[in-house]
């Protein structure tokens, strides 16, 4: 079977954009999506990204702006039309909580894309843990076995092994895809994911 492996954070404006589309095409293609939830912050840190308030004005408002609102009307995956209330907030308890999804052998597909959708089309708060109960139940999901694990000491390693793991595969952001080793970063590449599914690309990753 092909493997997408996906590199995301739960709080991430693209990884919502193109949540649904990774999901078809993983289905067109009969692939399993390898869900990888990372500290993006760390992972941006470690390439030299500037933090979000130290990014200039045109910066911000073409990134996180006019292209989120553009990918929104492409994708079909509604928005604010702003930077939700709690982006800032910390991410460790959602991303936790989708590790012990896995870890307890949920499909946590639907699971991600409803915390991502909360989070930008609803403003709802992925750091508090009643928010993240009711995204769960709103999809037949029982939160309590998964909110008692996130912080536990077994998967916040698992955490932090999935961020260290982006950071020495070079990841640049949130998301990045891998099929058979070669990276595509950003769901504006999801076209070429589906693509190197039937038929890889010419060259090596990483050079």
């Amino acid at each position: 079977m092909a493997v997408i492996e996906y590199f995301y954070s739960a709080h991430s404006a693209f990884a919502y954009l193109g949540s649904r589309r990774l999901m078809a095409i993983a289905e067109a293609a009969g692939a399993e999506i390898i869900h990888k939830p990372n500290d993006l912050r760390l992972v941006l840190e470690a390439i030299g990204l500037a933090n979000f308030a130290e990014r200039s004005a045109a910066h911000k408002a073409y990134y996180f702006k006019r292209e989120v609102d553009r990918w929104s009307e492409y994708r079909d995956a509604p928005v604010l039309g702003y930077r939700p209330t709690y982006h800032d907030n910390g991410i460790a308890l959602s991303n936790g909580m989708l590790i012990a999804g896995l870890e307890q052998g949920l499909d946590v597909g639907e699971l991600a894309h409803a915390m991502l959708e909360a989070h930008w089309r609803d403003d709802a708060d992925l750091d508090a843990r009643q928010p993240l109960a009711d995204i769960a139940r709103k999809i037949d999901v029982d939160p309590d076995p998964l909110l008692a694990a996130a912080m536990s000491d077994e998967i916040q390693a698992l955490y932090r092994a999935n961020t260290q793991e982006a950071i020495d595969r070079a990841v640049l952001g949130s998301p990045t895809y891998f099929v058979d080793g070669d990276m595509f970063y950003g769901q504006d590449h999801l076209e070429m994911v589906e693509r190197a599914l039937v038929k890889p690309f010419k060259g090596d990753w990483p050079i």
